[in-house]
């Protein structure tokens, strides 16, 4: 039972005619807030991902237990970090010797002094921040697949069953069950600590934290495959990580930066499909249905990391492009030359095709059609853009806009025949049949 979860606890107490009861509802909804808070800071005493979760749900069924009895306490978190904690004592004084994992933490422990509960108790209390950066930057450490570091993190810090997660991703769940498995397995390898890097070394794994986090939004803000062309749980999950990372770390800018990127791409989340699930290009979209909050957050974020040094960080920089969109009251309104000198500037921090495909499309709006075809056919042959749908879709865009109709349409027609994703397809294969007409 000691690994049981969230979600089959729930099953177990509607069994037991709980499911309506107030006092389980708060249980739950404590626990969801709670989780990754116990998790990071048991495992970085007891450094080992699956112990630590053990030990959470072991609180949680001590709350389970109890609180129906006594009520809920005033302070629920403290009570389940408490419960926890004796868990984690308890274990380590019964079994500390009996495995490797044991030992180690004993040694550490017992450097000059005696291996105490209170001792314990005391690395335990370590202050919040540095406990769930730490759990973060291992769940996302370069050491795991990127696939397996999302996976990873949305099942410590986001609380998601491997079920949830799995339909996310539109996987398998015993595929995700067994990333999620080989991860751990890799941390438990490789050694890593559950702590928050230090001096040059910080940079390079917080860019591994960064990615994970935009990889999480990006499949949920543009799914690769499926019918939905959107997925917002996924888009929330990954801005609630970017609020923890920005709150943690408030003068890093380009954790600042990623944050304003994904709050205002979010912004246009209902715009993105049509009432009949179509989808809706950029400058074609009511940006009446923009979420103006989530904007104002973005531009804020952008403010904080521009004021902190950051303007030419690649986020910050993607962050300023989606920003130029936002600030537009309509869709000929928009910058199209700030966008374009914004992707020249992006090319050099972050040099990549897709980019350089992207800065492609900008010249385009900004400089006519005949401008984007030139920049793409200089790409044309990179092999990060072979088999690569939005590479023949803005050519045929390009061919379109350019009287080109005949060429545009066998852009489109290759373009769909490249996309796992259905509503994306369509849309592909409406745009070729335009050309048609």
């Amino acid at each position: 039972m000691a690994a049981a979860t969230l979600a089959s606890l729930s099953i177990f107490a509607d069994k037991a005619g709980m499911a309506a009861d107030p006092t389980h509802r708060a249980i739950e909804a404590v626990f969801r807030i709670e989780r990754a808070r116990l998790i990071a800071g048991l495992a970085r005493v007891v450094r080992d991902v699956d112990r630590a979760e053990e030990l959470a749900q072991d609180a949680l069924i001590a709350a389970l237990t109890e609180w129906p009895k006594s009520g809920v306490p005033d302070k629920p978190g403290a009570w389940l970090t408490a419960a926890a904690k004796r868990r984690a004592i308890d274990g380590i004084r019964h079994e500390a010797m009996r495995t490797r994992k044991h030992a180690e933490i004993a040694r550490d422990l017992d450097e000059g002094r005696d291996m105490s509960a209170e001792q314990i108790e005391a690395a335990l209390d370590d202050e919040l921040g540095d406990e769930l950066l730490g759990l973060i930057f291992a769940a996302c450490h370069p050491v795991i697949s990127p696939e397996a570091r999302a996976a990873l993190t949305l099942r410590l810090v986001g609380g998601l069953t491997t079920d949830e997660i799995a339909r996310a991703f539109l996987s398998a769940e015993p595929t995700i069950a067994q990333r999620i498995v080989r991860a751990k397995k890799a941390i438990a390898k490789a050694g890593v600590a559950f702590e928050v890097p230090r001096g040059a070394e910080l940079t390079a794994r917080l860019a591994s934290v960064l990615e994970v986090v935009y990889l999480i939004f990006n499949e949920g803000y543009a799914a690769t495959a499926g019918p939905s062309l959107v997925r917002p749980p996924l888009c929330a999950e990954a801005q609630r990580l970017g609020r923890i990372l920005a709150g943690l770390m408030p003068d890093e800018a380009e954790v600042l930066g990623l944050l304003a990127l994904m709050e205002i791409q979010a912004s246009r989340l209902t715009a993105r499909a049509g009432p009949d699930g179509r989808f809706v290009p950029l400058t074609e979209q009511n940006r009446a249905r923009w979420d103006q909050l989530l904007i104002r957050r973005g531009l804020d974020a952008l403010a904080r990391a521009e004021a902190l040094g950051g303007a030419n960080g690649p986020y910050a920089l993607q962050a300023a492009l989606a920003a130029c969109h936002a600030r537009a009251r309509n869709a000929e309104d928009t910058d199209w030359a700030r966008i374009a000198a914004l992707y020249d500037r992006l090319g050099e921090a972050m040099p990549s095709p897709v980019v350089e495909l992207n800065r492609a499309v900008a010249h385009s709006m900004a400089f006519g059609p005949e401008a984007g075809l030139r920049l793409v056919d200089a790409i044309a042959d990179a092999a990060a853009l072979r088999n690569y749908a939005p590479l023949p879709a803005a050519r045929g865009d390009f061919l379109l806009r350019a009287g080109r109709p005949g060429e545009a349409k066998v852009q489109f027609e290759t373009a769909a025949s490249l996309s796992a994703n259905e509503t994306e397809r369509a849309f592909l294969l409406s745009r070729a049949a335009e050309c048609a007409r």
